[in-house]
């Protein structure tokens, strides 16, 4: 059997991990060499395969609202949004010893079981609460690692597209029906929250963040009259999430003969709104002049630079690899292999996971989830047990080098390098949800 793609993956996440890792070079740089190394695979085909995949990168909405999230966080800092946000959100729990890393987390873990899209969980919850966890004595980077890893409690959860990606495949669908799989899944989510606030425990104490003492925090009633109308931005997130999810998104779809979930992106909208609402917000401290706002523009720039290449590079890299036939080459290569199941479920997780690296969650369930599913079936893992394994290995897209949206998101935010996060995504996300997932195929994780 030929191994093309398994080869492909290899080599590009060698080249991808080697140029920054070894080389010291920009995560920039680094995604367009993987995507060239990726098309050279393609053979007499180069050309099609690499203008197809980047064409497909350059009209990908995710790329677009990448691209807004970041303009989204800097304009509420410009704004003084989040300044006057941060400052209410303080006087109600900034008493509170890690109190919000610890409301970071439950906040990504409500918006994700709605949600479940990983940028946008990262972008909606990042924009309050890293400013908020910098100013309590948490640094940018951690920070940043503890939004993009939280985004990925969106997977564990029902009803999100990598599930529906999972169980709609014809392989799947044939011995597991969806109905099965939720309460396992949500059980399954529950381990992940718990290791998200294990992780988040861990993240206070080694930045040692402290309850903020009343005299440097300003009381609930003046916060309040300043801030109030800050509180608007949850409204602004709530209303495409009311038209996607919901009794009135039902209603509205049943009323208009349109599913409205299908017309209305809200991994783009929500970061819309949010602009929209920032320069009403913000009116008194933005620009009111042109020469104003080309220099707010430039002095946003930097912040685009790195997260657009690499998204837009890791998409077009992606693209390349889905070419290669590296789903059908791996279920062959399992299939030929009879390990005890504790080694194989460590075998599916790792495929799962570097498949996940420069994949999304959903393209990593059309792509090997599947094949993970019913690996895991055949050794005699139950169906439902078997797919919440996968998806919580899937989940992993931020953790792995080289990474997904959620942690160039986060780190836009943050205005860190990603690059530089990556050994601390892998020791506290990636590692602990290896464990978490084949703790659940072996049974010692109850779903």
């Amino acid at each position: 059997m030929t191994m093309i793609g398994v080869w492909a993956l290899i080599i590009y996440l060698v080249v991808i991990i080697g140029w920054c890792a070894v080389i010291k070079r920009s995560v920039g740089e680094a995604m367009i060499l993987g995507f060239i190394a990726a098309i050279l695979f393609a053979g007499k085909d180069i050309l099609t395969v690499g203008w197809s995949s980047l064409y497909d990168a350059l009209t990908d909405q995710i790329v677009y609202s990448t691209m807004i999230f970041v303009f989204m966080g800097f304009l509420l800092e410009k704004a003084g949004v989040m300044e006057k946000l941060i400052n209410l959100l303080n006087s109600v729990l900034g008493g509170v010893k890690g109190g919000p890393a610890y409301v970071s987390t439950l906040a990504s873990a409500s918006l994700g079981s709605v949600v479940h899209n990983q940028a946008a969980i990262s972008a909606t919850v990042g924009a309050v609460t890293i400013p908020w966890m910098t100013r309590s004595n948490m640094d940018k980077g951690r920070a940043a690692s503890l939004i993009a890893g939280n985004g990925g409690m969106g997977i564990t959860f029902p009803f999100s597209a990598s599930m529906f990606a999972l169980v709609g495949s014809t392989t799947v669908s044939s011995i597991l029906n969806v109905n099965d799989l939720i309460v396992p899944l949500i059980f399954g989510g529950l381990w992940c929250v718990l290791h998200r606030l294990i992780v988040t425990f861990i993240f206070v104490r080694q930045s040692r963040m402290e309850a903020e003492s009343a005299e440097n925090r300003m009381s609930f009633g003046p916060s309040f009259r300043q801030g109030w109308s800050t509180l608007s931005i949850f409204v602004g997130v709530g209303i495409p999430l009311l038209l996607t999810v919901g009794p009135l998104y039902r209603a509205l779809s049943s009323w208009s003969g349109t599913d409205l979930s299908k017309e209305i992106n809200i991994v783009l909208w929500i970061p819309v709104v949010l602009v929209l609402l920032g320069l009403l917000l913000g009116s008194k401290r933005l620009p009111r002049s042109p020469g104003g706002w080309k220099e707010l523009i430039l002095e946003s720039v930097p912040r685009f630079t790195t997260v657009g290449i690499t998204v837009l590079f890791g998409f077009a890299g992606a693209n390349a690899l889905a070419t290669t036939g590296l789903s059908d080459q791996l279920t062959g290569l399992l299939s030929e292999m009879h390990l005890p199941l504790w080694l194989l479920a460590i075998l599916v997780g790792v495929i799962v996971i570097a498949v996940a690296a420069p994949l999304s969650s959903t393209a990593t369930m059309a792509a090997v989830g599947t094949v993970g599913v019913v690996t895991l079936v055949s050794a005699g893992v139950p169906a439902p047990t078997a797919a919440v394994a996968t998806l919580i290995f899937s989940s992993c897209e931020a953790a792995v080098p080289p990474g997904g949206p959620p942690l160039y998101v986060a780190c836009g935010i943050a205005n860190v390098n990603p690059i530089q996060q990556f050994t601390r995504m892998m020791l506290y996300y990636a590692l602990p949800l290896l464990a978490i997932g084949v703790l659940v195929i072996l049974g010692v994780l109850p779903v």
